[in-house]
């Protein structure tokens, strides 16, 4: 079996785990985004954002203990500031796609409101793979090739013709 064979195989678990995380993370995001919507009256973006950001802290500990718990750990801090602009960046898509429906459209229905919520984090989340898997949660680089210390063959036969 082949390199890039392999490569594929990790990428696809990758994904799948991304998945994984990614798919629990959607259903806190929807749950919390309803539960808002229902004991309070907040505007409908407004309850997106707060539903946001607790998917984003469920998402960060997932990824970072689960999806990516191999990955390089050296640079916590640089990596949680990456994480918070990406998912800030996240953050303004998802609820970009509900705030154009909802107020520019004028499409705001509770079925309307959940169906752009959803529809605004997969364009996030397209966004927020990329985004992690390249600047949050780098690849440990690969290890150094083991190089044989011992003496070569050929410095073993030269030891042999000494008179």
């Amino acid at each position: 079996m082949g390199h890039g064979a392999s490569r594929l195989r990790g990428l696809v678990r990758e994904v799948a785990k991304f998945g994984a995380v990614g798919g629990a993370g959607v259903l806190v995001n929807l749950l919390v985004f309803n539960l808002v919507r229902h004991v309070t009256d907040l505007q409908v973006v407004r309850a997106s954002v707060i539903a946001t950001l607790v998917a984003t802290l469920f998402n960060y500990l997932g990824y970072r203990y689960f999806t990516y718990r191999n990955r390089d750990k050296s640079g916590r801090t640089r990596e949680m500031s990456l994480f918070l602009l990406f998912s800030v960046i996240g953050l303004v898509i998802e609820n970009g796609v509900l705030y154009a429906a909802t107020y520019g459209f004028g499409w705001n229905t509770p079925l309307q409101n959940n169906i752009f919520k959803f529809v605004g984090i997969g364009v996030a989340t397209l966004f927020r793979f990329w985004s992690y898997r390249t600047w949050v949660f780098r690849a440990l680089p690969a290890p150094a090739p083991v190089s044989d210390t011992g003496p070569t063959a050929e410095q073993e036969r030269n030891k042999q013709r000494v008179p």
